[in-house]
């Protein structure tokens, strides 16, 4: 049933090009909220015990002169990366209901991203997760080029270049897989003996392209500009979503097939990451631009991920997939808020000048949830951000104790420009010469038409809220599915 994400998405986007106007944007919430329940009914329906393996769900010949196969597989990895993306999708179109030019193309190319994602943490055959992970950027492109801000072309290709770049490395580590194995079947090269001799190049080929688009240092910069520039339906699906099939396919295919490869570059992965942590945070704290800011977050949280991952212990693994998912959900609301909520009340991001506005009082319930996302962010118990990097510390522990102390420091900035974007966004001391109206607001007269906060907002940032709070709450719902996947991969063994 699980694979009926896919397709329900990619119908959906189909259905966009051959409908009036008027249904856009309700198509697109119906396809995401369809594809959602298929992801909790498959959560509460899927015993943990058959979720410790990638276990096939379909399975179809497709070109058999080259052994490739329609072979989709889930387990408790990629039900919870499928999750995440159900989660994310139906808040991105709930902030993006108000979107008024071409309302069809933009919900079109939103479906294509969403449909893409769940293809690539659904893939079980090498060839089609290569597929679904290049047909992610061409409507990333899109999304930014024709619907962006700031310097959108700019940013779109920047992004473009840079995953393109990115997948020619993981073609040739595919490649390399491929004549080696003689098959593209994942489970099937999971278990074959590569030589030491591949595995020495192949894997930091394969973990590198994907290390792209998870934003590790110090190939991140697309990702603050690509952030800057999305809309705020793009940020959102980059940060939700786009930058987790680098982590999920690093750990999936490089990690798991090359796992004596793994073990010779690990401690440079770990390297990377807890510079990234500290790094990205350090820039962060020096943004005026409030989506800048949240861009190099993201950069610095997924660093937590990158982290986990090459420590390489089933805790600190499985806390990196939960930070996938504690993140996708987080920088999403922070995202909506900031490109939403705000951007489109005040039209500025310049934190100098929303500190002026004291926005809290004209938009209470933005102010409520930034402050959420805020404290999901900087890791306050209670939420899901502290459940995954607690879980991550401590399964680092074992392995790299000092590089644990080192992401202490990354934590304290994190700490820091999350206070003062958040300080600043709403709590500043409102100015004379700024204009106050209650219910709107504060800003000249032309813009003091502008709605407040819509119901479909409130019901987008609903979600968001409740999915941090409730994993933070009781994050045993994922990582008892998450944690026996990761001890069944080869790398751990």
């Amino acid at each position: 049933m699980i694979a009926w994400t896919i397709y329900i998405t990619f119908v959906g986007a189909v259905l966009l090009l051959l409908s009036p106007r008027a249904f856009a944007r309700w198509i697109a919430l119906l396809t995401t909220i369809v594809a959602l329940a298929l992801d909790l009914i498959e959560l509460v329906r899927t015993p943990i015990a058959d979720l410790a393996h990638f276990t096939t769900i379909v399975r179809v010949p497709w070109v058999l002169a080259l052994g490739i196969n329609y072979h989709l597989a889930i387990d408790g990895v990629s039900l919870t990366m499928v999750l995440v993306t159900g989660i994310s999708a139906v808040s991105t179109v709930l902030f993006s209901w108000d979107v008024k030019e071409r309302q069809n193309e933009f919900f079109f190319w939103l479906l294509l991203v969403v449909a893409g994602c769940y293809g690539v943490f659904l893939s079980a055959d090498l060839f089609l997760f290569f597929a679904f992970y290049e047909l992610v950027i061409v409507p990333k492109y899109f999304l930014i080029a024709v619907f962006g801000s700031t310097n959108k072309e700019y940013g779109a290709m920047k992004l473009t270049l840079y995953s393109f770049f990115g997948g020619i490395f993981v073609f040739v580590g595919i490649l390399a897989a491929y004549v080696a194995a003689g098959t593209l079947d994942l489970n099937q090269l999971s278990q074959f003996q590569f030589s030491p001799q591949l595995q020495s190049w192949a894997f930091p080929a394969l973990f590198l392209g994907f290390a792209v688009l998870a934003g590790i240092w110090p190939l991140h910069t697309w990702a603050p500009t690509g952030h800057a520039a999305a809309p705020t339906a793009g940020s959102m699906l980059l940060a939700g979503i786009v930058m987790k099939l680098g982590s999920y396919a690093g750990l999936r295919v490089a990690m798991n097939l090359f796992p004596q490869g793994f073990q010779m570059w690990g401690k440079w992965i770990v390297l990377l990451g807890v510079i990234g942590i500290v790094y990205a945070a350090a820039v962060a704290l020096r943004q005026r631009d409030l989506k800048f800011v949240i861009g190099y977050s993201s950069v610095s949280h997924m660093g937590f991920v990158m982290f986990g991952l090459a420590a390489a212990t089933a805790l600190s693994v499985s806390g990196a997939v939960l930070q996938m998912f504690s993140h996708g959900v987080i920088a999403a609301l922070l995202f909506a808020v900031a490109g939403r909520m705000i951007y489109r009340r005040t039209h500025t991001r310049e934190l100098d000048v929303l500190a002026g506005m004291n926005l809290s009082r004209a938009l209470p319930f933005a102010a409520f949830t930034f402050v959420v996302a805020s404290a999901a962010s900087m890791g306050i118990p209670g939420f899901s951000g502290f459940a995954a990097e607690i879980t991550i510390l401590i399964g680092a522990w074992k392995t790299y104790p000092g590089a644990v102390w080192i992401t202490g420091v990354g934590m304290v900035l994190v700490a820091a420009f999350t206070l003062r974007a958040l300080k600043q966004s709403f709590f500043g001391d409102a100015r004379s010469t700024v204009q106050l109206q209650d219910g709107r607001v504060a800003l000249d007269p032309d813009w003091n038409d502008q709605q407040t906060v819509t119901a479909a907002e409130k019901f987008g940032a609903c979600l968001l809220m409740f999915a941090t709070v409730a994993v933070g709450l009781y994050p045993k719902l994922l990582l008892d599915r998450i944690m026996p996947a990761v001890e069944a991969m080869r790398f751990l063994q």
